[in-house]
């Protein structure tokens, strides 16, 4: 492997946490604001996908592979998340209309 085919070293792994903890930290701060719901769930919703990306990417070296293979692994796991989002929603919107006493 030559070295400007891909990076190497630590250098990479430390910029991929370094933007993690950006973003958590930006959710934390976010979530101590006044924003509305609605913005926040989407702005939460958006960053987790971005994290999840990242992880993906770097920590699960999908980077550095074909894009078939990183495709595959990607919507797999859109699929997968879709399908227990779908199967677990209603249950929660049933207990969430349970009167507590």
């Amino acid at each position: 492997m030559t070295k400007g085919s891909s990076e190497t070293g630590y250098g990479v792994y430390w910029r991929a946490w370094l933007v993690l903890l950006a973003l958590t930290l930006m959710m934390i701060f976010l979530d101590q604001a006044s924003v509305s719901r609605p913005v926040l769930v989407s702005i939460l919703l958006i960053a987790m996908l971005v994290k999840a990306s990242v992880i993906g990417a770097y920590f699960m070296h999908l980077r550095f592979e074909k894009l078939s293979l990183a495709l595959v692994v990607g919507v797999g796991l859109l699929v997968t998340g879709a399908i227990l989002f779908f199967f677990i929603a209603p249950d929660a919107v049933r207990i969430s209309r349970i009167s507590f006493p």
